[in-house]
């Protein structure tokens, strides 16, 4: 098969560089690649007719038809395939919901049989810790009552020698009745005493609150016996600055009354000599007048 490379060099006149000491080097490489290759046109051999082509495109037009046909075929059957599938699908569905309506409701009824159990279950587990309580309790109880009927026995059999005693005083006594009012007259006795103290403690609590009602009463008055001589200090001070001040002005007031009647007086008598001055000058000069100043 002839092959050409592609001439990428120019010649001086602007030519396609064809040299053929390089053609064969170039022939050799170009076998080597297939980007160039150029197959060129059998110009020798006879076209296919139009009665050929026919043949042909009938041909295949036939091979088409049975083709579309068998894909029609295929489709329909396909068609049938799928509509019994979807019907079975649907049947499916259907049974696969009652199915899980029933699981559901089954889960719920779960659901509150176990809630409804588990609330009887807390129920009877609080009923059984309250009945625990109260047999605990009522343990206790039997044992305080135990141990007080022990107690009472003793003290009963301690009481017992008191009691001939109590029948005795009864007998020789003409006082009391039987031992059941000489336990009464004591009871109400002992009453009695009991009501005694609380009203003492009554009372003695009763004057323990006068009293301190009265050193209150004390503490505040002396309190205020206190502030009155505090005021009446500070009015005795302020007394005495007064009259500190006021000896003080009257000091210098006395100065200074002594001091204007001297001035007064200097005055008075420098009057007197110059009027004496006066009278002797107009006397000199053969003049009377008066003196200027009297």
């Amino acid at each position: 098969m002839p092959r050409t490379k592609p001439t990428t060099k120019l010649d001086v006149l602007g030519n396609l560089d064809m040299r053929p000491e390089e053609a064969v080097a170039d022939y050799l490489m170009s076998k080597q690649q297939e980007q160039f290759f150029m197959k060129p046109p059998n110009g020798d051999l006879a076209g296919d007719s139009i009665e050929l082509m026919y043949i042909r495109n009938s041909r295949e037009y036939e091979s088409m038809l049975r083709l579309q046909q068998k894909m029609l075929d295929s489709c329909k059957q396909q068609s049938m395939v799928n509509a019994d599938r979807v019907k079975e699908m649907y049947k499916t569905q259907e049974h696969l919901r009652n199915r899980f309506i029933d699981v559901n409701s089954f889960i719920k009824d779960c659901a509150d049989k176990k809630r409804m159990a588990e609330k009887a279950i807390s129920d009877e587990t609080q009923l059984h810790k309250d009945l625990s309580k109260d047999i605990e309790q009522f343990k206790t109880s039997i044992d305080e009552l135990t141990t007080f009927r022990e107690a009472l026995k003793a003290t009963v059999e301690e009481l017992q020698p008191y009691e001939k005693v109590l029948d005795e005083v009864v007998k020789v006594s003409d006082i009391f009745v039987s031992p059941k009012d000489c336990m009464d007259r004591c009871d109400a006795l002992m009453l009695a005493q009991m009501e005694i103290n609380e009203l003492k403690m009554q009372k003695l609590q009763e004057i323990e609150d006068m009293r301190q009602h009265m050193v209150k009463i004390t503490s505040e008055a002396a309190l205020t016996v206190l502030g009155l001589k505090n005021d009446l200090s500070v009015v005795e001070r302020t007394y005495n600055n007064s009259r500190a001040q006021c000896l003080k002005w009257e000091k210098i007031l006395e100065v200074t009354k002594d001091t204007i009647a001297t001035h007064y007086l200097e005055k008075q008598r420098t009057k007197d000599a110059v009027n004496a001055l006066y009278v002797t000058l107009c006397r000199r000069r053969g003049k009377f007048s008066r003196p200027r100043f009297i």
